[in-house]
């Protein structure tokens, strides 16, 4: 049976190891200096950084201080719940079962491999840490006097400390990566550094963490492959149309307004996963706007020339294109801002081509924008813009980083244990490539959006923003609208998405999908996942709006496009790319999609 023994740290080979820790000192050591050189005269957390949280702690401490007996309470309440489990610790090491004083979430994947439930001493790390996460973040969110802001920011600092200090994101304490260290005589250390010492390369000094294979896909030819040409571009996007797959197309064409926060092709993923060619294959003629990736030399750029030179200049492209004025169009995230933003721009000039408007986890009004709002006060923006102002834009990285600290378990520390303590490579995923393809912000827009969205709200009021000098009041929208939301959406909160489409003057369908803003999206009905919601009345409580809706299995997309062909105005014969006003430019996906910036 010999041959079956695990292997243990003195199996390793003394020269095979001496050879991996050369070639990995070799190459950490010009890393380490070249990351020295960059970051002379500079710092990762900045003064401004340091001083906010400072001021968010102390007055914490402050209101902490002020109510002895309420923690001197939550103190012995933890000391006896921590003494019960070391009690029973201790039995379990003498053999006897007892139930936990603690047991992680169903959802929560760390703590899934057999050695925290069957070993006691795991099993013991694992209870302390959730025992112990759990009267910090419960004596945080208890103290009493913090404006609903500055409780929301501490509560998400706090959490991510606690996400940061779980046993599994450390060697000793991690029974999966401490088996693996046995078994593979240490060499996923040293393929972790490897991996750990690449990332940093990658990001010029700054950690950025694969979270898939970066060679693994390729626009073009693995994503973003539905057949289609460029008909039109401008500085700030190209216009994309597809070829049919119908002999037949609805009259009134589509035009998606995608976010540019990140890239279009989140709509055409692969074919089995593509919004876009399930469009295409239900006989409509669609359009999509693909964003430039823009460097500083677009920086004055504002939300209002995205208007002009993005919707605006597509919607022309679609009527050359086609002979058609009427279109129906759809606005994703951001790209669902601008359009609600657009469409009273239009009502005020009496345009009135835009027959139809879908916004998808599209937020209008910025009372409770999610978990995006700690990041959003005067003290925070003034320092970004700063920043940006320097740049000229925002770094994509940096807002990528910004989201994924959102679901810092599933999108940071489960990569960092998987990549730098297990050694492993990260899985090839077409949504995780599409994540961290990240697109720049200009600065000029940026601020703008941040400042009047995200900080004063300024959109839900009528006339509290002008655009080309025409004041927007969403109100006068009477186009017909349908609005799908995720109910798990910690971006697009669906309560504030729900609130947004009352807005709008005109009559609005509001659908309520499962999961999360970008999965309850990319939902096509073949995998029959999740579910959705559907009520016909749109009562002021949205609470009170899922009550009463009627539940349905699946996918929403047959639902939308049967709300999409009452207003498709016929049939006409199918067009191609090309075959209207417009000459091609280039193949879809274009090349302002593979525009990168390091």
């Amino acid at each position: 049976m010999a041959e079956n023994r695990s292997a243990t740290p003195t199996d390793v080979d003394p020269q095979e190891l001496a050879q991996s820790l050369s070639e990995i000192a070799a190459k950490s050591q010009q890393l380490v200096k070249d990351f020295l050189a960059r970051q002379e005269g500079t710092s990762q957390l900045s003064m401004d950084d340091a001083l906010h949280m400072s001021r968010l702690f102390q007055d914490l401490y402050t209101r902490l201080m002020s109510d002895p007996v309420a923690l001197a309470q939550a103190q012995v309440t933890f000391w006896h719940e921590y003494m019960s489990l070391v009690q029973n610790a201790t039995l379990r090491m003498m053999g006897v079962e007892t139930e936990p004083v603690r047991r992680p979430h169903p959802k929560d994947k760390r703590f899934r491999h057999e050695s925290w439930e069957e070993s006691p001493l795991f099993d013991f790390i694992k209870q302390s840490y959730l025992l112990t996460a759990d009267y910090v973040h419960t004596t945080v969110k208890n103290v009493e006097g913090l404006d609903d802001k500055t409780e929301r920011q501490i509560d998400f600092y706090t959490r991510q400390f606690i996400d940061a200090m779980s046993p599994s994101n450390f060697l000793a304490t991690n029974p999966e990566v401490l088996q693996k260290t046995v078994e593979t005589r240490g060499q996923n250390l040293l393929r972790g550094l490897n991996n750990l010492l690449e990332d940093l390369e990658r990001g010029n000094g700054k950690l950025n963490i694969s979270m898939t294979d970066p060679e693994a896909f390729e626009v073009g030819r693995d994503l973003a492959v539905t057949p289609g040409k460029v008909v039109a571009q401008t500085e700030l996007c190209q216009v994309i149309q597809y070829a049919p797959s119908t002999e037949e197309v609805a009259r009134r064409p589509v035009l998606f307004v995608p976010p540019w926060i990140n890239k279009y092709y989140i709509l055409d993923m692969r074919p089995k996963n593509s919004l876009i060619r399930y469009l295409v294959e239900q006989g409509q003629t669609v359009f999509t706007i693909s964003w430039r990736n823009p460097d500083a030399s677009l920086a004055d750029k504002s939300f209002e020339d995205y208007m002009r030179e993005g919707v605006l200049a597509a919607m022309d492209a679609v009527e050359q294109a086609t002979g058609e004025s009427e279109m129906n169009m759809v606005g994703y995230c951001l790209g669902g801002t601008l359009l609600g933003s657009t469409l009273a721009y239009l009502e005020a000039k009496g345009d009135k081509r835009v027959q139809s408007a879908s916004f998808f986890t599209a937020l209008l009004d910025f009372e409770q924008p999610g978990e995006l709002e700690v990041f959003i006060d005067e003290d925070q923006l003034d320092k970004l813009e700063r920043q940006m102002n320097e740049l000229g834009y925002l770094p994509g990285p940096q807002m990528a980083a910004t989201m994924s600290s959102l679901r810092a378990n599933d999108l940071i520390w489960s990569f960092f244990v998987n990549n730098y303590l297990q050694g492993e490579d990260p899985f090839p995923f077409d949504l995780l490539y599409w994540n961290q393809d990240s697109t720049n912000m200009p600065a000029r827009m940026h601020a703008f959006y941040l400042r009047n969205m995200y900080l004063e709200n300024r959109l839900r009021e009528p006339g509290g923003i002008e655009l080309g000098g025409v004041p927007i009041d969403l109100s006068t929208v009477k186009t017909p609208a349908y609005f799908i939301s995720a109910r798990e959406d910690h971006i697009a909160p669906w309560q504030a998405t729900y609130q947004g489409a009352r807005l709008l003057g005109g009559s609005t369908k509001f659908v309520l999908g499962g999961s999360g803003h970008i999965a309850g999206i990319i939902n096509p009905p073949e995998k029959n996942k999740y579910c959705y919601w559907t009520n016909r009345n749109m009562p002021a409580d949205p609470a009170r709006w899922l009550e009463n809706a009627e539940y349905h299995e699946g996918s929403w997309w047959g639902d939308w496009v049967r709300w999409l062909n009452h207003r498709s105005g016929g049939r006409v014969p199918a067009r191609q790319p090309g075959g209207g006003r417009l000459t091609p430019i280039e193949d879809a996906p274009g090349s302002y999609v593979r525009e990168r910036h390091g």
